[in-house]
């Protein structure tokens, strides 16, 4: 994974902030239909590890959307943040609340079997299917 130094993001209020030293340079859209309703489309999201800072308070709000994963919310404005895998503490953190993103490169896509026939991305990517995710990943 090419990483950048360090990033910082916040939800859309500033109620919820994060930090990592550990981000990837890579971004990746999933194509899941659970990302797409979560978010209205494809989630554009960086791999940031296992190193990041929450700060939250009560804003901060996690659901369980599956049995291996949970996604991360600001409960004040509604900013998708984050997802968690749970056996590992992985976050994957949405590309855009993180100040890094004239570094950043979209290389992959990942669930491309549930992708719906309305948009596709011009650029040259490294597709997955949703059984190859969980044959790398697990779940």
């Amino acid at each position: 994974m090419s990483e950048l130094a360090k990033a910082k993001g916040q939800c859309l209020c500033g109620s919820v902030k994060l930090s990592t030293s550990t981000a990837s340079a890579n971004v990746g859209a999933c194509h899941c239909s659970m990302c797409r309703q979560w978010n209205g489309g494809p989630w554009m999201a960086v791999d940031c590890g296992t190193a990041v800072e929450v700060e939250g308070g009560s804003d901060l709000k996690t659901y369980d959307s599956s049995e291996w994963a949970e996604r991360g919310f600001c409960q004040a404005c509604g900013t998708a943040l984050f997802y968690r895998l749970k056996e590992s503490g992985q976050y994957i953190v949405s590309a855009g609340l993180l100040n890094i993103e004239s570094d950043l490169n979209f290389d992959h896509q990942v669930f491309i079997d549930e992708k719906p026939s309305y948009y596709c991305f011009a650029n040259e990517t490294k597709d997955m299917t949703g059984a190859e995710v969980f044959a790398i990943f697990g779940g």
